[in-house]
């Protein structure tokens, strides 16, 4: 006789998602309303109604093995339609953010994120601490009658000394934790075929969002979370760009406005406003998308705000400010952006890599029902 796998359900677990906004699984009665109206699941693997009674379950371990929980991008069409108010779009997205904590290396950094509500001064200011302390210890907080350009009080040597060590940090935690659920994922459906042929198409609907467009009651987030990722790609290979530019092509900074370096990072920052401004707005509106947010997801986007404004405030105040008001948000500029480097394995920042890992299991699995997306 075939043996029967243990179910183990978790009391803690449960605890657990009820304080994380989850406290509305208890109304599921399983009549599959949520499933039946969600455009994003596939026919033969469905979403969200297993993962509701999961949840009610306390099956973390089925949960974290489940790469629905990924596939789900809150749409909140199900939270719209279901009859219990059971609010389906909530309990996964407090899921997801268990899952992270769960996932993370170390585990106690992903409490620290996960437990936001409480430790938000230290994530946010204990970075812009540290650079105050750095420069101060190395004698650089001196503000110049005129400031030409940061590099006078910080140089890039500097930037890249903290950076560079706290980027490869962030690649390790980062590896060591999708590389945890991608076994977790394995080991629930066989996968076959390549990797990297699975994972350009899916770095391509990442890219485009492509089923956010499926979405009806939160469509509108799409254009802001579109535009904020490529604000941060665009960002990001300015910085890139940068690096070349100093070290082995001998550029001096500040660069001229019409430079295509500067261009490219100028239009980057106004991605990252357009889109900062759409999110903060759908969030605060009152008419915004039946989805709650959590203290995890407010902290995220807390940060991605405060960078987006020191940044932009840093750019105009070398122009308009005392140099002394514009030093000083440069500096909590870049602590505000070393919160993000150093909290992306552990915040919602996170769904980036699993979610993109979940596409990829999707496109490799062979097990019987599964949908593969055209």
């Amino acid at each position: 006789m075939a043996s029967v796998p243990a179910l183990v359900p978790s009391s803690s677990f449960r605890d657990a998602l009820r304080r994380r906004g989850g406290v509305t699984a208890s109304r599921c009665y399983q009549c599959a309303t949520c499933s039946s109206v969600c455009d994003l699941a596939p026919e033969g693997a469905p979403f969200p109604r297993r993962q509701m009674i999961l949840a009610q379950w306390g099956l973390a371990d089925e949960l974290a093995a489940d790469p629905a929980v990924w596939l789900c991008h809150q749409c909140n069409d199900c939270t719209a339609r279901c009859p219990r108010d059971a609010r389906p779009g909530d309990v996964l997205s407090a899921v997801r953010g268990l899952l992270i904590e769960r996932l993370s290396f170390p585990h106690a950094l992903g409490t620290l994120v996960a437990n936001a509500r409480t430790t938000w001064p230290l994530l946010l200011f204990g970075p812009v601490a540290f650079w105050l302390v750095l420069l101060a210890a190395l004698h650089l907080l001196a503000v110049p009658p005129t400031l030409t350009a940061y590099e006078e009080i910080v140089p890039h040597w500097l930037i890249y000394a903290v950076f560079f060590p706290v980027a490869a940090w962030v690649l390790l935690a980062s590896w060591i934790s999708g590389r945890r659920l991608w076994r977790l994922l394995g080991a629930s459906a066989p996968r076959s075929g390549s990797f990297l042929a699975a994972l350009v198409p899916a770095l391509t609907e990442v890219g485009t969002h492509k089923r956010f467009a499926s979405c009806g009651t939160a469509r509108p987030r799409r254009t802001g979370h579109l535009t904020l990722l490529w604000g941060f790609v665009g960002a990001a290979v300015t910085s890139g760009l940068l690096v070349i530019g100093i070290y082995l092509m001998g550029m001096k900074m500040p660069l001229p406005l019409d430079h295509p370096f500067k261009i490219l990072g100028n239009v980057s920052a106004v991605l990252l406003v357009v889109g900062g401004v759409l999110l903060a707005t759908n969030r605060l509106a009152a008419s915004r998308p039946l989805g709650t947010s959590s203290a995890f997801d407010t902290f995220f986007l807390t940060v991605v705000l405060l960078v987006i404004l020191t940044g932009v405030l840093a750019e105009a105040g070398r122009f308009l400010l005392p140099p002394a008001a514009a030093v000083g948000i440069y500096v909590a500029h870049l602590g505000f952006i070393l919160s993000l480097f150093l909290t992306f394995p552990y915040s919602k920042f996170a769904h980036l890599l699993y979610r993109t890992l979940a596409m990829v299991h999707e496109r490799m699995s062979t097990s019987p029902g599964t949908v593969q997306p055209s």
